[in-house]
C-alpha cells in the first residue's frame, strides 16, 4: 500500500478474525504485535500501526519487498562476502532481541526479508517468547529443518541457544545452497539433526 499524502510504501498484513479459531492462534497474533511494538532495530521489520475492526486485524508494517529464501534459490549459493554481510545483520538483530529478553524461535530464510538496499529485516515473531531469568522453555516450535536438537527432543532450553542454532543452519544454507540435514520423513530428519555426524555438530 502507498500512503496517499506522503507516498510512503508499506505492507499490510491482514488477519481474518474468523480464522483465528483457538487461543493458541490468538496468542500468536498478540505476541507478534506486542514484540514488534517493543523492538526497534535496523534489521527487524518495523510495525507502524495496528488497526482492528470487528472482522480483521490490519498490521501496517515496513515494506521490504524481497525474501532471503528466494534470493538464495535464484543464486544457488552466495559468495562468502555476501553471506557474511547478511549473517552479520541477522546476528546483530538477534543479539538485540536477546538483550530485550525475546527469543525468536522460528528463524529461517523465509522469515528474513530483504529491503530494496538488500538489507535483512527479520519478520514473523508469532512463535517468539519472553525469556525469564531462572525459567526454561520447552515448547517445540519452528520449522523442523532449522530447529535445534533440544527443541525437537522436547528438552528444556533457555532460549538464545535455539536461535543461535538456527543462525548456523541459515549460514550453511547461504554458503552451500542446501540444507545441512533434510528428509521428507520427519523422524529420520530428527535423527539426522540429533546425530553426531551432522555438519553443525563438528
Amino acid at each position: 500500500a502507498v500512503h496517499s499524502i506522503t507516498g510512503h510504501t508499506v505492507a499490510i498484513k491482514i488477519i481474518n478474525k474468523n480464522k483465528v479459531v483457538n487461543q493458541d492462534m490468538f496468542a500468536r497474533v498478540k505476541r507478534e504485535i506486542q514484540y514488534l511494538k517493543l523492538l526497534r532495530h535496523p534489521h527487524i521489520i518495523k510495525l507502524y500501526e495496528v488497526i482492528s475492526t470487528p472482522t480483521s486485524i490490519y498490521m501496517v508494517i515496513e515494506y521490504a519487498g524481497g525474501e532471503l529464501f528466494n534470493y538464495i534459490v535464484e543464486n544457488t549459493r552466495l559468495s562468502e562476502g555476501e553471506a557474511r554481510r547478511f549473517f552479520q545483520q541477522i546476528v546483530c538483530a538477534i543479539e538485540y532481541c536477546h538483550r530485550h529478553k525475546i527469543v525468536h524461535r522460528d528463524l529461517k530464510p523465509e522469515n528474513l526479508l530483504l529491503d530494496p538496499s538488500m538489507n535483512v529485516k527479520i519478520a514473523d515473531f508469532g512463535l517468539s517468547n519472553i525469556m525469564t531469568d531462572g525459567d526454561f522453555l520447552k515448547t517445540s516450535c519452528g520449522s523442523p529443518n532449522y530447529a535445534a536438537p533440544e527443541v525437537i527432543s522436547g528438552k528444556l532450553y533457555a532460549g538464545p541457544e535455539v536461535d543461535v542454532w538456527s543462525c548456523g543452519v541459515i549460514l550453511y544454507v547461504m554458503l552451500c545452497g542446501r540444507l545441512p540435514f533434510d528428509d521428507d520423513y520427519i523422524p529420520l530428519l530428527f535423527k539426522k539433526i540429533n546425530g553426531k555426524d551432522n555438519p553443525l555438530n563438528k
